[in-house]
């Protein structure tokens, strides 16, 4: 077997300690544009704790992706300007608290490589856990390294993703981004320059800063949150979206949504350029 296939496969680093609190799950829902409409009640409850009228704060389910921001199995040696985020897929084990002091385990589940010029794709896992040691939600991600692949690792197929309906959409709607939006979500975690520098984005190949790939994600929680999931973060089981193609602050993303029993399907696009941001998308309520 291919050393370098082993070297990645092998990678875990369990036990990594972080902390959060209200501040950061506030500042992640505003981040994903929750609370554009400061009269929303029910926006509001992610972003303000209320005064008068007591209530307590509701956490985004997809806050799960930066809650343990910087976590991970361990340093890949990959070519980082050719890295781009693949997939993510959340599964929720209990409601997140307001505020925490968690553990993450991580470790990289499979490798596959698709040779020559051609890439590698990671996929890895970290497990967040409370003070008692339960499991609070399972993070899965792939990131697909352009600049790395023809190792000699094995001849692996990746799952085949989701499957979105034949028909029409049940539902549809669009979400509005801010122009500011990117500068806001990068304080979640994300500091890529590919977000907030002009120059770097021209470099990378863009004419201006993109919104991060996860904030995207976050978006389309929101949008399952606000159709079928009736603003109840508890009711969400599992969270898998595709990336596909880059968001600009500013643009609205258009959902389409289907409902199949518990089962939310979607994907996303930008009409004003005729992309399609994310694919296969699905979400588990229960």
């Amino acid at each position: 077997m291919s050393a370098r296939y082993e070297e990645l496969k092998g990678l875990k680093n369990l036990g990594q300690k972080y902390a959060y609190t209200d501040r950061e799950v506030m500042l992640y829902a505003y981040g994903i544009g929750l609370g554009a409409d400061p009269m929303d009640e029910n926006e509001l409850a992610f972003v303000n704790e209320g005064t008068f009228t007591p209530r307590p704060l509701k956490v985004v389910p997809t806050f799960a992706s930066v809650a343990a921001w910087g976590s991970g199995p361990g340093e890949m040696n990959l070519n980082r300007v050719m890295v781009v985020d693949g997939e993510r897929d959340i599964t929720f084990h209990q409601p997140l608290p307001v505020a925490a002091n968690i553990t993450a385990d991580s470790s990289v589940l499979e490798v596959y490589d698709k040779g020559k010029d051609k890439g590698v794709v990671i996929v890895h896992q970290t497990v967040l856990k409370n003070e008692k040691g339960e499991k609070l939600a399972t993070l899965v991600a792939s990131r697909f390294a352009r600049g790395d692949g023809g190792f000699g690792g094995p001849n692996l197929t990746q799952p085949d993703p989701h499957k979105i309906p034949s028909r029409s959409p049940d539902k549809t709607i669009d979400i509005t981004t801010r122009p500011d939006q990117a500068l806001v979500y990068r304080l979640c975690g994300d500091r890529n320059p590919l977000h907030s520098d002009p120059e770097f984005a021209k470099k990378a190949g863009f004419p201006r800063p993109i919104l991060h790939g996860m904030c995207t994600y976050g978006i389309t929680c929101r949008g399952v949150l606000q159709t079928y999931a009736d603003y109840d973060a508890s009711a969400f089981r599992q969270h898998v979206a595709r990336f596909s193609s880059p968001v600009y602050p500013g643009e609205t993303v258009t959902m389409d949504l289907w409902k199949d029993g518990n089962v939310i399907s979607f994907e996303a696009k930008v009409k004003s350029r005729g992309v399609t941001v994310i694919k296969n998308g699905k979400t588990v309520l229960g």
